[in-house]
């Protein structure tokens, strides 16, 4: 019999998407982004899918009328970060920030083993810790054993540096959580040339949504994106113009807008701006918005497929919505493949109660 997960602010499914692959069920998933939630739906077929506001005070009602009488295992997801955000406004009193109540109500009304909460590393200091410490003293109180690291995706064989605070708890009668070994270190990173090197370059066309690949797999790790796609599914380039492609060719690999000539690129000065990936080397955060982003040898952002790759999708997971939704849904996601090697890890310690039963 299988575990049950319910995944809240589930956005396209990425965290899903690992859970799955990690042999669990994924029974639920929540969000109000209807573009994100198309994509989750068409992705998790056996999981239902639902528009519902999670900060309703009768959400755990509503999500048992979805349910039935289905046990919840897990409750996993990753509330709005715009309030936590470095990026974003510092604001405690932000009713974003207190989404996180929702996670804390679900799992006391449904009593899982176990959840996980990913957000952005920022939370960890913000309002010196108020924020991290509130949410563990929630869940504590609740039952649980809650352990919390900042953990690196590429540190789990994604090709992308993306650090992400994870909360995981486990109900007090299986145990302390520890978190998964590091399986690579920064002298064995999977880079965005091992990753990407597979597929069609798009210099003389713009590509289709739906292409062949016309390339064998070079990598492990393009061998196991493709392993179930036979297609080639949202690699469209984005049609710049002949100005905005000269000024990326100015920008060396590896390099961003530090590197060009005096009163070019101008309207974008900021860490990210006009960053060229590097061949050798994992790709930066993706973004939401993928503009500030280049190929590491051609002169273009990168395209949904190309990001979804670096964010650890498989090639058969394919996003639906517009361009600029499709951009959102991969940069919002947890790799699938961080997903997975936490949902494994999970899963030991309720196997190993389910076994002494």
């Amino acid at each position: 019999m299988g575990l049950n997960v319910l995944d809240l602010f589930c956005g396209c499914g990425g965290l899903s998407c690992g859970f799955v692959q990690a042999g669990f069920n994924v029974i639920l998933g929540i969000d109000n982004d209807k573009a994100a939630l198309n994509t989750f739906q068409k992705n998790h077929k056996k999981s239902k899918a639902a528009n519902i506001n999670l900060a309703d005070d009768d959400i755990c009602e509503q999500i048992e009328d979805i349910i039935s009488n289905q046990e919840v295992d897990v409750i996993i997801g990753g509330p709005p970060c715009q309030g936590f955000s470095l990026t974003g406004p510092r604001n405690f009193y932000d009713k974003r920030n207190k989404l996180y109540l929702a996670m804390v109500s679900t799992v006391k009304h449904f009593k899982p083993k176990a959840f996980l909460i990913e957000n952005v590393t920022g939370m960890a200091t913000l309002y010196g810790g108020e924020v991290k410490n509130k949410i563990v003293e929630c869940f504590t109180e609740l039952g649980y054993n809650v352990n919390v690291q900042v953990l690196c995706a590429a540190d789990y064989g994604v090709p992308q540096i993306r650090k992400r605070l994870v909360f995981v708890g486990i109900r007090q009668d299986l145990g302390e959580f520890e978190f998964p070994t590091k399986l690579r270190t920064p002298d064995n990173y999977v880079s965005c040339e091992e990753a990407l090197s597979d597929l069609p370059t798009l210099e003389s066309d713009l590509g289709t949504e739906e292409a062949e690949y016309g390339k064998a797999a070079r990598t492990d790790y393009q061998k196991k994106m493709r392993k179930n796609s036979k297609k080639l599914y949202n690699h469209v380039a984005t049609n710049h113009t002949e100005e905005v492609k000269s000024v990326i060719a100015l920008v060396p690999e590896g390099g961003n807008y530090k590197d060009l000539p005096p009163g070019v690129g101008t309207s974008r000065k900021f860490n990210e701006a006009w960053t060229r990936y590097h061949s050798k080397k994992p790709s930066r955060t993706i973004d939401t918005g993928h503009r500030n982003h280049f190929h590491y040898k051609y002169n273009r952002v990168p395209t949904v497929r190309e990001n979804a790759r670096l964010q650890s999708f498989p090639d058969d997971f394919i996003f639906y919505g517009t361009k600029t939704q499709q951009n959102r849904q991969v940069g919002n996601a947890v790799p699938p493949m961080l997903g997975y090697n936490l949902a494994k890890q999970i899963k030991k310690y309720i196997m190993e109660d389910n076994e002494k039963k």
